[in-house]
């Protein structure tokens, strides 16, 4: 058994945050419909496709495990469909602009009132409430307005954008926390409470070791490139010097000697100018000098094996490609094989959260409106006839 087998979730979410919320939860065993307008479908299934007429890649890795069935809300024979599946759903969960779930006469205090059972899950980008809570958000505007981006670059330089989707997803990952916690609210009192997640939130949360510095003297953090909490530069180059030819490193208690050691440069151990943290923060461009011309003559793998033998904390700067090759990542299914009939052979993320010997299989995404006859059919008894009538008048 799936932790969340039994739970079915009604999927009103399109590129990134929402998605990447309900996948999760799909992962974990939740039965996920996905609710497409007929024709159209979430926008990510086109955009940035490399092959005409399949969905893209943008889709494909957000959207395994779901089913996918087209409504279309503005009718009302769409939105009387919505209500027979909220009647039998556990979550609704939608991260349209604000006011748009309203539009369609099925905002948060309406099916909060009529199905008091449904938890009522949305991601805005500024939230249900406050000044800004009416403002629209992409994942760029979210790491700004988190403040992501004023730590993130060199100090000579101008704010960076971290292309790690905290926004979008980190986002989706709140929102996951979030519904699990409503849903065992719900099986202890009988009511179901609304999850409100903000991307400008999780930003701000997932930053939050960053204010230790702002809270202890009141100033904005610098930036500090590949230097953290005043450290010694981190990331160093290596052979063949390839774009992503590096590697991190930390250098703490007797990591330092051995460097020294291995670099060709024992005679400056006990040298009081490295000796000790502090020192080698005040040498950091020094330290960053002998470090590197040893790492220059050695691949970023050859010295990833000799540092983790030594126990020294390190890690090849690995690219997307790599990973998706990783042996690693591979026997512990976070990159795993998928195939289907219209795609062909793939690859895909995998579930990044383990429950019990519960086994999660990743099954391909849904073609569009693949499972509205089944779901219209199986699930709310719908005669055939009805679901063609429902198709010749657009509805589905």
């Amino acid at each position: 058994m799936n932790p969340l087998e039994g739970v079915r979730i009604l999927d009103l979410t399109q590129v990134q945050s929402g998605p990447s919320c309900t996948q999760l939860l799909a992962w974990l065993g939740a039965e996920v419909i996905k609710i497409e307008e007929p024709g159209v479908g979430d926008r990510t299934r086109w955009e940035m496709a490399n092959k005409d007429k399949i969905d893209s890649f943008y889709f494909l890795v957000l959207n395994s495990n779901k089913n996918s069935l087209t409504l279309n809300l503005k009718s009302s024979d769409g939105i009387s469909i919505l209500g027979k599946l909220l009647e039998i759903s556990d979550v609704i969960v939608e991260n349209y602009a604000p006011g748009r779930m309203d539009s369609f006469g099925i905002g948060k205090e309406y099916i909060s009132t009529k199905y008091p059972h449904v938890v009522y899950a949305s991601i805005k980008g500024f939230g249900n409430d406050g000044p800004n809570s009416g403002l629209k958000s992409y994942e760029s505007v979210a790491q700004a307005a988190g403040g992501a981006m004023s730590t993130n670059g060199f100090s000579d330089g101008p704010p960076l954008f971290t292309s790690t989707g905290i926004g979008d997803s980190g986002s989706g990952l709140h929102c996951a926390i979030g519904i699990l916690a409503a849903l065992r609210e719900r099986d202890l009192t009988g009511t179901a409470p609304t999850v409100d997640i903000s991307m400008q939130d999780a930003v701000l949360n997932l930053l939050r070791i960053r204010f230790v510095e702002t809270l202890s003297d009141g100033k904005p953090v610098k930036r500090t490139g590949n230097s953290v909490w005043g450290s010694p530069k981190q990331v160093f180059p290596c052979k063949p010097n390839g774009p992503n030819d590096y590697v991190t490193m930390i250098i703490t208690g007797d990591a330092w000697e051995s460097l020294l050691a291995l670099s060709g440069n024992a005679d400056l151990i006990g040298d009081t100018r490295y000796s000790t943290e502090k020192a080698r923060n005040e040498n950091a461009d020094n330290v960053f000098d002998i470090i590197s011309h040893w790492t220059n003559k050695h691949t970023k793998y050859e010295i990833m094996d000799t540092l983790s033998d030594l126990g020294i904390p390190c890690s090849a700067i690995k690219d997307t490609a790599e990973l998706l090759n990783d042996e690693h990542l591979s026997k512990r299914q976070m990159v795993v094989n998928l195939n289907d009939s219209h795609r062909g052979k793939y690859k895909v993320i995998g579930c990044p959260i383990k429950v019990g010997n519960s086994k999660i299989d990743i099954t391909a995404p849904p073609l569009l409106g693949e499972n509205t006859e089944q779901i219209l059919g199986e699930l709310l008894g719908m005669e055939s006839d009805k679901i063609k009538s429902l198709k010749k008048n657009g509805v589905i």
